[in-house]
């Protein structure tokens, strides 16, 4: 190698040293800077194996440097890099605003507070994205509290927790602990205790209606007055299971004339009668209304700020009150407007999905014309995808549209370069061929990666195209990655023509599998399933796998048929007139 060419990767190596040092705020690591500096400089790469051992002491160098120094040094040296950085940082600023008065606090505590009465739909995921990046952004912490305290209404089921907490984790985060409210009952108690001795609550036994005409008009029920000690001890009666549901609850006292009637003496324990399904839980009949449970909790578990929806202004409201009788500080309060989803027929709603699913109209939770992210990830849109989709959303307290088409958008970025392609033939028709043409087709595996070599499809005498793809009689059409064929008499026959019919006289290009070696595919789409046949090769593809069907669009492997992995492996297939069908996820186009 001579000296100048060492000198200039010398120079390009600190200014992707320096470029990865600021942008992590870390040490440069020689590993990382590997790739964008070999990318950047393709001559450097006959000399691969020499230029780590060149770049090890320029990063040194560069490490030995303050921060401020490395700033000022990559503004001299690459100021392009420098103003991306930049650019970078105050797209983010922009999305999401600094938290309120976080430089006041020693480290930033949020909490995503699922109710776990199902898995989550997409709406939910809105949350923990937000979350989950303040968190990164402020090196703080993330609590999941699962508000697991309405057996009745809101009934927990058993299965939701695992999932909300892969959800959370397919989102591209983790929680740092996970409590269950259902495991605090004695912890609600005690406060409420306390409470009622510091004045702060009574029991009552009007009936809903009364209580509710009595607050209406702003005049106290007749319990308001009772002493600590009656109170106290009706409320063991209901700890103890000696109440039914509507027989008693407990009301923090606050202002019987308040102008807001929601927040007048609200209702913080109640009965009820059904067994929580946690077999932990399931002694307890007394349980606290979410207001009282998530005011002790946030407090408790040391929570700094709490996002939540604009239709919940009155929730902090009440818990002030809480707050003011325990002499607790309040959490810093972030309010937005709740999130529209487009391009579902079904509605968001846990309740309304989970009634399709009892009524057999959906196939479960994660099919995919339900708006849940066990849907969209089977049909393989990546977590972090669906993250910065929400995340440009913002905090604004006006309801807000997410079009799916952006998570799309942004999906396709990140699966593209490693989705090869393939030809899937939906409702295909068939059509003889003949001519003097290729025996095999050799279409690329990605049109951007010749290093992936191609795809070899036999043709045979006959292929399925799509039925709109065929032709008016007498018409050339181009067979992608096989050539020119004209429609003649019900068949195709190779014209001999080159590309130049497509790029000079605009033949349509169209896309085929042959029907000897084709295999039957299913095709689940937000529209319904869809049924066709894919060239051999899909056969070798593993589940899970990102491909694309060409002319259709993105999908995640399901399911590959056995027979299809029996013939690309040469064995005899287990019944030779039985042909398995492979399954796949439509993702998007």
């Amino acid at each position: 190698m001579d000296q100048e060419l060492r000198e200039r990767i010398e120079r390009e190596a600190e200014r992707h040293a320096l470029m990865n040092a600021v942008k992590h705020e870390s040490d440069a690591d020689v590993g990382a800077i590997m790739g964008p500096l070999m990318g950047e400089n393709p001559d450097f790469r006959p000399h691969g194996g020499d230029i780590p051992e060149i770049a090890a002491p320029v990063a040194a160098r560069v490490n030995d440097l303050a921060p401020e120094d490395r700033r000022d040094r990559l503004a001299d040296l690459a100021p392009e890099f420098l103003e991306e950085l930049e650019a970078e940082d105050e797209a983010d600023e922009h999305v999401l605003p600094d938290l309120p008065n976080a430089a006041e606090y020693d480290e930033i505590r949020m909490r995503c507070a699922p109710n776990p009465n199902g898995p989550w739909h997409l709406g939910h995921a809105r949350m923990p994205a937000v979350i989950g990046t303040y968190k990164d952004r402020y090196d703080g912490s993330m609590l999941c509290r699962f508000d697991d305290t309405d057996p009745e209404t809101k009934r927990p089921d058993l299965d939701a927790y695992d999932a909300i907490l892969e959800a959370i984790e397919y989102l591209g985060f983790e929680a740092d602990e996970v409590v269950r409210a259902s495991d605090r009952v004695e912890t609600y108690y005690d406060h409420a205790r306390e409470l009622i001795d510091r004045g702060g609550a009574y029991t009552c036994t009007c009936p809903g209606e009364t209580f509710s005409e009595l607050k209406n008009s702003g005049e106290a029920c007749p319990h308001r007055e009772k002493s600590v000690e009656e109170s106290m001890d009706e409320f063991e009666e209901m700890v103890a299971g000696e109440y039914n549901a509507g027989e008693i609850v407990l009301r923090v006292r606050t202002d019987i004339t308040h102008k807001n009637p929601a927040l007048r003496d609200w209702v913080a324990f109640r009965m009820v009668d059904r067994p929580h399904p946690r077999e932990e839980a399931a002694e307890y009949r007394c349980w606290p209304m979410l207001d009282f449970q998530s005011g002790v909790d946030d407090h408790l578990t040391g929570v700094t700020h709490i996002i939540r929806g604009i239709d919940l202004q009155d929730s902090a409201k009440r818990q002030r009150f809480l707050y003011e009788y325990f002499g607790w500080e309040y959490p810093e309060v972030i309010h937005w407007g709740h999130v529209q989803i487009d391009a579902y027929d079904v509605k968001m709603s846990t309740s309304r999905i989970k009634k399709l699913i009892e009524d057999g109209e959906l196939d479960g939770w994660d099919d995919p014309r339900a708006p849940t992210i066990a849907s969209v990830r089977r049909r393989g849109i990546r977590g972090d995808a669906l993250t910065a989709a929400m995340i440009e959303l913002g905090t604004s307290t006006s309801d807000v549209d997410l079009a799916m088409s952006t998570v799309y958008a942004k999906n396709r970025e990140k699966i593209d370069d490693g989705a090869d392609r393939y030809f899937l033939v939906r409702g295909g028709e068939r059509v003889g061929l003949s001519g003097e043409g290729p025996a095999v087709a050799e279409p690329p595996r990605h049109p951007d990666h010749e290093e992936r070599g191609t795809r070899e499809i036999p043709v045979g005498d006959a292929v399925f195209v799509e039925p709109e793809d065929v032709p008016s009689e007498g018409e050339r059409v181009w067979l992608k990655g096989l050539g020119c064929v004209r429609y003649s008499d019900g068949g195709f026959v190779f014209t001999g023509d080159d590309i130049d019919a497509v790029r000079e006289e605009g033949v349509d290009v169209i896309h085929w599998v042959p029907v000897e070696e084709s295999a039957p595919v299913r095709l689940r789409t937000m529209d319904g399933d869809v049924e066709g046949r894919v060239e051999p090769e899909f056969g070798e593809t593993d589940v899970d796998e990102m491909v694309q069907f060409e002319r259709i669009g993105f999908a995640r492997v399901d399911s590959v048929a056995q027979r299809s992995k029996d013939r690309s492996s040469g064995d005899t297939p287990r019944d030779e007139h039985a042909e398995d069908e492979s399954v796949a996820y439509f993702a998007h186009p």
